[in-house]
């Protein structure tokens, strides 16, 4: 059972959000048919052409899709991909056809990543299509006549069956037909539809003579006529929305593209300036433009796009172990943001698994005894539900709860003698909220036992009105309200006998009217044990939990208040009310409680997560109807129900809950902000290596070249291309730092790229890789007794200890590489805490990238190559101190930070509900 079955709610009529039908189904049948310009006969086959002509095919169609080369030109101009073109093109300059090839490779995935990812809301769109029949029936110059769905217009008679799909909204005419809405509003029970006025103010779908295209016609005969076809239908509204409604561009995805164009400039930049400052020391003008070139491809991060997927997918792939199903990669980071939830009760909060919990009755309150046993089994004859070959009970789950009730208060009831003894049957009205059956007795020796009765049930307050005139219900409405103040869903139950011989009632009108009450039965969905939980979690992690929820407002805030919403304020608003913006902004932005969205509708649901983006918060949605899904499109995470969920909710969720549990979504949280801190330390690792890089040119150029050049270009590219890649790709692999959920959502518009990761990056651990490194390459000179201006080329007696130095500078760099990787592995915690061997794949990256320095080391044909000589022992000695003195350093530096700031440590004290963050304006 859904929220939406348990509030039996629909969307309110309301043009605001799409355009509204040309004509007014509400009005009195023969003003409707005077508009329409119809009768009794329908229409003939050649207005129904003209009509076709004006009005369009009767279908839900979709926008225009962009042409797939505009789309595929706007993912190959994404700043990063500009970069990866210029490094690609520099490549083939510098004659690396194999580097440029494997550039134009990483193109060409990341842009067919991007457009796969377009396609969402245009599956979500061809799936509402799938709900509509290919052919109706329609009376056509006054005969019945089988046509295709599409060529139905607005005037159009159509017959409706058992069995039939509803080809389009109508206004039924003549007979009666129960619908299954369950596709709109998410409402299990089949609902009445008849030939009679309509209820004024009522929301569209509780018009108790209309019927809805999509829907099903599960008993029946009935002719109506067509009002609304094609996108003015209720189907073609939710098309709209969700069209409407498009994807944007994630929080990561955003800030990609800034650090795009910050590293296109830095490395522009480097490359102009280096350029001109070779040319002035007196370098040939071809060896600086190499150099400028190399720089320029080392600077450019062609791992970033790679390692951002690898991160996303690895968080996708945990995250469906977990029973959570991602479809957009870029998801996941963006959950990792979220700063409010807005959850449903039914089945996400609770197990979805009613159970019978209190009875009382008139005369004896809660005490037991046979009242009680007879209420209960009383309750359980007002049911439709069937028991399964295995022993289950198949059907509605309030109605098993009922049946099964009953046998555990010691009544239990035969089921194939309750359909036996059904004289009538008028089934659950969410309008009316009430169910009826007239019930007889059983029938033994082929007579008739016992004498008929006629058993309601419903809500509390539609009960209790229809009670006989003077019957008190005062004790009754306080005990109901206390029932609701537990937590428990409560159904009225009372009764009329019938006289001997009396004729059935044939309208429910006549059969519920006249009561007498037995009492009061509370059944109880308990909250899955693993909610409160993850509740905590939310508040420890500053994320608001909203409820928005289509039961009652008592019951709803007692589930919300034992899984700990609300906790210390909790605000109950009536949905069903009409909220306006000034009120939305009132109670989600300027104040500070958890709120219980009651009797609300999907269309609600829009509405908040409007509310909510406006005001700057990242919002994740959950739904399960077909009218939920604008407001899935809308939310930044539409979370769907895997289990209760439709279709067409789950095509247009983002994430889809296999296991339909808050818990989980709590966990996709946790999920995207680990994928988040490895993207920044991905970015950490690669800019630490920049001034190692750069500073042995600065050295050279700022003493004029009386110190001979301590790195070559191809060596730069062995580090940048091949000793870094997979460390830096396994860093995307790294576990959550301790305290994660304990931290604050991150700003809306936070920078990928910080002023402390700048810091880090090039000041503590860059500059302390370039000292070392220097201190390795002069090492190896001075040892050979150079002196600063002695010549080094090829020829000079100090020719091989230059070679031997620039060894030393590349083996340098790519040791302190491995001191950065384990120093990125934490922002703030030690890395005790996480396990110095916790991340497999990175300990075999840097395995491999000490092997492969080793070959360029000390394979002749490579040393040939790269321009590299074998290291002595000395030097091997002296390097492998790099990686420890590298990473020490930074921990050092972490260990002072968290001695200093307690909260940069990640232990902020735990709050129900943190303050929240206000600005002005919104």
């Amino acid at each position: 059972m859904t929220d939406h079955a348990d509030s039996r709610a629909t969307p309110e009529r309301t043009a605001a959000s799409t355009e509204a039908p040309p004509f007014d189904p509400s009005e009195p049948l023969p003003r409707l048919r005077r508009e329409l310009a119809t009768g009794p006969d329908g229409l003939s086959a050649r207005e129904a052409a003209r009509r076709l002509a004006v009005h369009g095919p009767n279908e839900v169609r979709r926008k225009v899709r962009s042409s797939f080369a505009r789309e595929l030109v706007g993912q190959l101009v994404h700043p990063l991909a500009l970069l990866l073109w210029a490094a690609a093109v520099l490549a083939f300059v510098a004659d690396l056809a194999v580097l440029g090839w494997a550039i134009l490779a990483v193109i060409a995935v990341n842009a067919a990543f991007a457009l796969l990812q377009e396609r969402q809301a245009e599956r979500a769109v061809e799936t509402l299509a799938r709900y509509l029949p290919e052919h109706a029936s329609a009376v056509r110059d006054g005969q019945p006549r089988v046509v295709e769905a599409r060529d139905l217009v607005p005037g159009d008679l159509i017959l409706l069956d058992e069995g039939d799909k509803v080809p389009a909204d109508a206004h039924v005419t003549d007979g009666g037909v129960e619908v299954d809405l369950s596709m709109l509003t998410g409402e299990s029970v089949p609902v009445e539809r008849i030939a009679s006025a309509g209820i004024l103010g009522a929301p569209l779908l509780e018009e108790p003579n209309l019927v809805f295209s999509g829907t099903t016609c599960v008993g029946g005969q009935a002719r109506a006529i067509v009002f609304a076809t094609g996108n003015h239908t209720e189907l073609g509204r939710i098309a709209a929305l969700s069209q409407r409604t498009r994807r944007e561009a994630s929080p990561l995805e955003r800030q990609v593209k800034r650090v795009a164009w910050l590293i296109a400039g830095v490395a522009t930049g480097m490359g102009v300036v280096f350029l001109v400052l070779g040319v002035a020391v007196g370098l040939p003008v071809t060896d600086s433009l190499t150099f400028a070139i190399g720089l320029l491809v080392a600077n450019v991060p062609e791992g970033l796009l790679p390692t951002i997927t690898l991160a996303l997918a690895v968080g996708v792939r945990a995250l469906a172990r977990r029973g959570a199903l991602v479809k957009r990669l870029s998801a996941v980071e963006t959950l990792g943001s979220t700063s409010v939830i807005c959850t449903d009760k039914t089945g996400t909060l609770t197990r979805n698994s009613m159970r019978l919990r209190a009875l009382w009755t008139v005369d004896h309150g809660s005490e037991p005894g046979p009242w009680a046993e007879e209420l209960a089994r009383t309750g359980a004859l007002c049911t439709t539900v069937t028991r399964e070959a295995d022993g289950e009970l198949h059907g509605d789950p309030t109605e098993a709860a009922l049946v099964a009730g009953a046998a555990d208060h010691g009544a239990p009831l035969d089921l194939g003698r309750r359909d036996a003894g059904r004289r009538a049957l008028f089934r659950f009205d969410p309008r009316l909220r009430l169910m009826s059956v007239v019930q007889g007795g059983e029938t033994r020796g082929g007579e008739m036992q016992g004498s008929t009765r006629i058993v309601v049930k419903g809500a509390p307050e539609a009960v209790l009105d229809r009670l006989l005139p003077g019957t008190g219900t005062d004790e009754a409405r306080a005990a109901a309200e206390e029932l609701a103040r537990d937590g428990m869903r409560v159904l009225a139950v009372a009764v009329r006998e019938l006289p001997r011989g009396a004729e059935l009632p044939s309208r429910r009108q006549d059969a519920e009217s006249g009561l007498t009450l037995l009492g009061l039965v509370g059944l109880y969905d308990p909250p899955r044990s693993e909610v409160a939980e993850a509740v905590r979690r939310c508040h420890e992690a500053g994320i608001r939990v909203h409820v928005v929820t289509g039961d009652n407002g008592a019951t709803a805030a007692a589930v919300a208040r034992e899984v700990g919403i609300g906790v210390p304020s909790l605000h109950v608003v009536a949905a069903s009310e009409s909220l306006g913006d000034d009120e939305l902004d009132r109670l989600l932005v300027e104040g500070d409680d958890e709120i219980v969205f009651a009797r609300s509708s999907p269309e609600t649901k829009l509405k908040v997560a409007d509310t909510l983006r406006e005001h700057g918060r990242i919002v994740a949605m959950t739904g399960d109807g077909v009218n939920d899904a604008p407001a899935l499109h809308r939310a930044h995470i539409g979370v769907a129900m895997g289990r209760s969920g439709t279709d067409v909710a789950r095509e247009a969720a983002t994430m889809v809950l296999t296991d339909d549990d808050f818990a989980t979504i709590v966990t996709a949280v946790e999920a995207g902000r680990r994928v988040y801190d490895n993207v920044r330390k991905f970015i950490v690792y690669i800019f630490a290596h920049a001034t190692p890089e750069i500073v042995p040119f600065l050295v050279f150029a700022l003493s004029a070249g009386t110190v001979p050049l301590p790195l070559t270009v191809l060596q730069i590219l062995a580090i940048d291309l091949g000793t870094e890649t997979l460390p830096a790709l396994a860093l995307g692999r790294e576990r959550s730092e301790p305290g994660i959920m304990q931290r604050p959502p991150r700003p809306r518009h936070q920078s990928v790229i910080s002023r402390d990761m700048l810091i880090r990056s090039w000041g503590y651990l860059g500059l302390t890789s370039a000292v070392l490194v220097m201190a390795g390459y002069f090492y190896v000179l001075w040892r050979a007794g150079w002196q600063p201006g002695d010549p080094t080329e090829a020829g000079s007696p100090l020719h091989h200890a230059y070679v031997t130095a620039t060894t030393a500078t590349f083996a340098g760099i790519v040791t302190c590489q491995v001191g950065t990787a384990f120093a990125a592995r934490t922002d703030h915690a030690a890395l005790r805490d996480i396990g110095v061997f916790s991340n497999p794949l990175l300990l075999a990256g840097i395995a491999f990238e000490l092997a492969f320095t080793a070959a360029l080391v000390y394979a002749p044909p490579l040393q040939h190559l790269f321009g590299t000589a074998a290291l002595p022992l000395d030097v091997v000695l002296l390097v492998a101190t790099f990686p420890v003195l590298v990473w020490g350093t930074d921990e050092l530096r972490r260990a002072r930070r968290r001695r200093q700031l307690p909260s940069a440590a990640c232990s902020v004290p735990a709050v129900s509900v943190p303050p929240w963050p206000r600005r002005k304006g919104g």
